[in-house]
């Protein structure tokens, strides 16, 4: 039997006589990041790289020099795998910073949810210049969104391949380790009470966005539905939506029509004048 049905099969039997115990287990699981060491073709950039230390122990990866573009990976991710980007990025004229989020690369922590990867890049921004840009990959990109309403201050902002909605990953989660109905709810709420906040407020419907910003996401991500990007896109007046055939969930960040994109949202100019150029 996989370790997937085994977690099913006791939390489908568990979870109707011990709800909260089950709820308590999963949040753990869902909160607790595996460490995944760089692929060979991140090294190069990698070896490249300044680490630098900001407030509270937080880590992260410097190249270049120019206004200040802040990169946020995605749950259990990296900064070097915005490497096609990043180079591109530098060659550009732009310095790039990359964080390693709470529980993440070197980064203090044991766990990690959205909200603190959005208060990590508070404390990013407060010690470094103004922000040209921010750009999010997945949960960072999630984290992105709920940065701003927190108070982040950037000239335009990046959502690559994130979802709508925190909810729905909460509630697809519990689905997915085989939590019923009673240890899902239980669930949900444990995890709101760690983050701070309800579920339903961390929405993109609820947030204000008035900033130019480009979202990306792949027709074939098998992580977070594409649907997810027009729910953003359509609560996002300023937004411009590009959406590719194909990328999946982690290869899009190397597309050659995203790093055109966003040079273009930073240059100042719309992906249709570049494109028909």
């Amino acid at each position: 039997m996989s370790t997937l049905k085994w977690v099913r099969g006791v939390n489908g039997t568990l979870g109707w006589f011990a709800p909260k115990l089950v709820a308590s287990k999963m949040r753990l699981a869902f909160m607790t990041p595996r460490a995944n060491t760089p692929r060979d073709w991140e090294l190069p950039l990698l070896a490249k790289s300044e680490r630098i230390t900001l407030r509270f122990g937080l880590s992260a990866l410097r190249w270049g020099q120019g206004p200040t573009v802040l990169l946020m990976h995605g749950w259990e991710g990296r900064p070097t795998q915005f490497a096609a980007l990043i180079t591109a990025l530098v060659e550009a004229g732009y310095t790039v910073v990359a964080l390693d989020g709470p529980a993440h690369g070197r980064s203090p922590g044991r766990e990690a949810n959205v909200v603190l990867f959005a208060r990590a890049m508070l404390e990013a921004a407060a010690e470094l210049p103004p922000l040209q840009a921010v750009i999010g990959h997945s949960m960072g990109g999630a984290s992105a969104m709920l940065a701003v309403q927190l108070g982040l201050r950037t000239e335009t902002l990046v959502s690559i391949a994130a979802p709508a909605r925190i909810l729905g990953v909460l509630r697809g989660f519990a689905r997915y380790v085989g939590m019923p109905p009673r240890a899902r709810s239980a669930f949900i709420r444990q995890v709101e009470q760690d983050v701070g906040m309800r579920a339903a407020t961390l929405d993109v419907a609820h947030y204000q966005l008035d900033m130019p910003g480009l979202i990306v996401h792949a027709e074939d991500d098998n992580f977070v539905s594409v649907k997810e990007s027009q729910l953003i896109h359509e609560s996002w007046f300023d937004s411009r939506l590009l959406r590719l055939e194909a990328g999946g969930h982690q290869r899009v960040l190397a597309d050659p029509r995203v790093i055109d994109g966003v040079l273009s949202l930073l240059a100042g100019r719309s992906l249709q004048a570049r494109q028909s150029a």
